[in-house]
């Protein structure tokens, strides 16, 4: 109950400061006839709405995780903050094959179908995102390709 109240606090107050930055937008003269806070205003009032019921109505305390699933949550997200990072400099196929690698052996700890995954994902990927899609992707880094 604890934390369905500290959550719907944490989401009142980011309503408020949402409604507070919606009423700052500035209206242009050809705006339609809602306006262009409105939207945003009504989105802010039904998080309220919401934040409201978690304090007045809130559940019984869930089963948090095993601290280890929290790590590998960690591990998830730092492989693919580390993904974004590294598409741009070292290209397309090199980056996927390992987070897809990594990620994959988080879900069933085999290193060698992992890495059959993440190689197999990348070059699939790859293959539809530049010529299904016609994205321009850059398969490895610049530097050698020339």
């Amino acid at each position: 109950m604890k934390s369905d109240r500290v959550f719907g606090l944490v989401v009142i107050l980011a309503a408020l400061a949402y409604i507070a930055s919606a009423l700052q937008i500035q209206s242009s003269f050809m705006s339609d006839p809602v306006g262009s806070k409105t939207f945003p205003i009504l989105v802010g009032a039904v998080a309220i709405l919401c934040g409201l019921t978690m304090l007045l109505r809130p559940d019984e305390e869930p089963d948090w995780p095993e601290p280890m699933t929290l790590v590998h949550i960690g591990i998830a997200i730092a492989v693919m903050v580390g993904y974004a990072y590294a598409l741009k400099p070292w290209g397309f196929l090199g980056p996927t094959a390992i987070c897809a690698a990594v990620l994959s052996y988080q879900i069933s700890p085999r290193a060698l179908p992992a890495a059959i995954t993440g190689i197999g994902l990348s070059a699939g990927l790859f293959l539809i995102f530049k010529y299904v899609l016609g994205l321009g992707l850059q398969p490895l880094p610049k530097g050698l390709l020339g």
